[in-house]
């Protein structure tokens, strides 16, 4: 069976997630990368190193961000998110970052938290574990589909 997910389920499957997949266009060529995120039931929250997508979403912030729940191939859940991409401030970044390391870091047993860290012994800190830019996705549209 196949069908679309409602509002409810979007919202489920948006919430219970930390991984996506962020698409972009640098001018006629899709550029796809996986994400952490968090979403506040509003916005998606993600942080990014200067980079190739920085520089394609400062030039085109149109996004498509892809959430998908899969258990085998006949029995998935997935979320199409259709926003723009918005750097943030200071201010705005502080709390967008805590939300998003709320959510993350809480879900990391010791042996992910090392490889958080990066290197054997690396304690983690602000440092290595803040990314240059925080930016959030202004939803303007949802979808979601599922199989089972």
């Amino acid at each position: 069976m196949t069908g679309e997910l409602n509002n409810e389920q979007i919202e489920n499957v948006l919430q219970s997630q930390v991984h996506g997949m962020l698409s972009c266009v640098d001018g006629d060529k899709p550029y796809i990368v996986p994400l952490s995120y968090a979403y506040d039931g509003q916005f998606i929250y993600c942080q990014s190193k200067e980079g190739k997508k920085l520089r394609i979403l400062r030039k085109n912030p149109n996004i498509c961000f892809q959430v998908l729940i899969m258990s085998g191939m006949n029995n998935w859940k997935s979320v199409i998110v259709y926003g723009i991409f918005e750097e943030l401030t200071t201010s705005n970044a502080i709390e967008a970052r805590k939300l998003l390391f709320d959510k993350i870091l809480t879900l990391l047993t010791p042996s992910m938290v090392h490889q958080f860290g990066h290197s054997t012994g690396e304690i983690i800190t602000d440092k290595n574990r803040i990314k240059d830019v925080m930016f959030k996705i202004n939803i303007s549209e949802k979808t979601g589909r599922l199989e089972k």
